[in-house]
């Protein structure tokens, strides 16, 4: 069974350019029929625009929508899969440390504050999952170069994701048991006073 959640990236920006999808469309078949009617233009040229308008309206609507949909974070058996428009990525469960689940702002401080798009502003007070993986700088390198600046940052990744705690939950399930690690054992002795 994989768990897979919508990139809300993708989603804040098909909210907010659906609008002229909607407007080049439109525009496109009324002032097309207009003209057509009208007869004003016996060429067809003014036509043949109006018509053009049409169809980069539902161009652009269909790479929206493709864009929403390959735009994704899923858990699978291999590991945890982050895909966007071009490229996916597979991150080993070996290769995570821990996750975690926090404000999206936190992955924008300081200086990268600036380099929010800002389709994304609107993302920054909500919940993300933050996975922080292992120092492998090849296989960090490769995830920034696949997955970009606004996902990876340091040994980082943040995916604004609609339900991060169960995302989180999964993953975690996932990860292979520590070694070695302290899992607490006894109380420390009372110092003698």
């Amino acid at each position: 069974m994989t768990l897979r959640q919508p990139i809300l990236y993708a989603e804040m920006m098909w909210r907010n350019q659906r609008i002229w999808v909607l407007v080049l469309s439109v525009a496109g078949i009324v002032l097309s029929a207009f003209t057509y009617l009208s007869g004003r233009d016996r060429s067809g040229a003014t036509f043949a625009v109006f018509l053009l308008y049409t169809a980069c309206g539902l161009l652009f609507g269909g790479v929206l929508l493709l864009y929403r949909r390959r735009n994704h974070a899923e858990v699978t058996d291999r590991g945890l899969v982050v895909s966007n428009l071009l490229r996916s990525a597979v991150i080993g469960y070996d290769l995570i440390r821990s996750t975690r689940v926090q404000k999206l702002e936190m992955h924008f401080q300081d200086a990268r504050r600036r380099q929010v798009p800002p389709v994304a502003r609107p993302l920054l007070t909500q919940n993300a999952l933050f996975v922080r993986l292992r120092p492998d700088e090849v296989q960090l390198a490769e995830l920034r170069r696949r997955l970009g600046s606004r996902l990876v940052n340091a040994d980082m990744v943040a995916l604004p994701v609609p339900d991060p705690d169960a995302l989180a939950w999964e993953v975690t399930s996932r990860l292979p048991e520590r070694t070695g690690a302290n899992l607490g054992g006894q109380r420390r002795r009372k110092r003698p006073r």
